[in-house]
């Protein structure tokens, strides 16, 4: 009888006693008093995961021009679910974002694209997310053993059974998608039951992110994004991918940069490249928009957030003008 052999693709079990993880565990009991022998058998349930080694390999920010990344995302359909969500908790946005000065539809944005407003949160087991980046993806291993020592502290301190914890493949958990160390320090109890929860709590949802962005430097009434235009001939000169702050309003101005932004002259800046399919579109963020960056650092992530905010905005009007056919 011939003897079956695993796929290529099938999770494997994580082998405990690797020196890696064996001297992981021994840091947690070390380091903050973890029982190891009850941490060797959580870890002994630990499957790898080949499938997210993968898709850690060619994420969309970095494989896709940015109309087919907007494209992705700024859809009919992510549109409709966002007005409805919208409606649907309205008065419960209100009450938790006004008084962070984060506008909903930024919330909504993040919310929108990184879990279609809650209701596509991830499905991996966040234990074998992390541990599989920690100790087999070599070239941020030191990220992510570090992630999975602040899941394992967050759960602990939740009470919440870290097998059970569901989330993308990178390890970011929640209708929010934060990963456990932003879990830890940006999270906030906005409903005030006495816990974090951003898998069924709303308010706490929406405080956190609106917690996040606050503390990484949003500026209340101050725009996030402008169309531009500039001579072809610096094109070459530019990155797609900058999410540097490198510009000012004034030195953009300078180099030939046109854009309409009430802003002073030392008012940082950016100048960011959107592929087109027939050449390149041009646009300049500001300091809001290097803000959202800090949420996923890339400029793509940080234009459809934006844009997909900027069109519920734009459709919800639509929808209250006066004669308009409603949904």
């Amino acid at each position: 009888m011939p003897v079956a052999h695993a796929a290529a693709n099938d999770p494997v079990p994580l082998d405990v006693k690797r020196p890696d993880v064996a001297q992981f565990i021994a840091a947690m009991h070390d380091k903050y008093g973890f029982d190891a022998g009850a941490l060797t058998t959580e870890f002994a349930s630990v499957r790898t995961q080949p499938a997210i080694l993968d898709a850690i390999s060619r994420p969309a920010e970095k494989t896709l021009p940015w109309y087919e990344y907007r494209a992705r995302f700024v859809t009919e359909q992510r549109i409709s679910e966002g007005l409805s969500f919208w409606a649907a908790h309205r008065e419960l946005l209100d009450q938790v974002v006004e008084s962070r000065g984060v506008p909903e539809e930024i919330v909504l944005g993040i919310l929108g694209v990184e879990t279609h407003f809650g209701r596509i949160a991830g499905k991996f087991r966040v234990l074998d997310s992390l541990a599989t980046l920690a100790f087999d993806y070599p070239p941020r291993s030191a990220f992510f053993r570090s992630e999975l020592e602040q899941l394992l502290l967050l759960t602990r301190e939740e009470s919440v059974d870290p097998a059970t914890v569901l989330g993308s493949y990178a390890g970011a958990m929640g209708a929010a998608q934060f990963m456990p160390s932003s879990y830890r320090r940006y999270a906030i109890d906005a409903s005030g039951d006495g816990k974090r929860d951003l898998w069924n709590d709303w308010a706490d949802v929406f405080g956190s992110i609106a917690n996040y962005l606050q503390a990484h430097g949003w500026a209340t009434g101050q725009p996030i994004l402008a169309d531009a235009t500039i001579d072809q001939a610096h094109a070459h000169d530019l990155d797609p991918r900058n999410i540097a702050l490198d510009e000012t309003v004034g030195s953009l101005r300078d180099k030939g940069v046109r854009f309409d932004a009430q802003l002073p002259p030392a008012a940082p800046a950016m100048l960011i490249v959107a592929e087109q399919p027939d050449g390149v579109a041009f646009r300049v963020g500001f300091n809001n928009f290097y803000t959202i960056t800090r949420y996923n650092r890339s400029p793509l992530y940080a234009m459809v957030v934006t844009d997909l905010a900027s069109e519920l905005v734009a459709r919800a009007a639509r929808n209250a003008a006066p004669g308009a056919a409603q949904p």
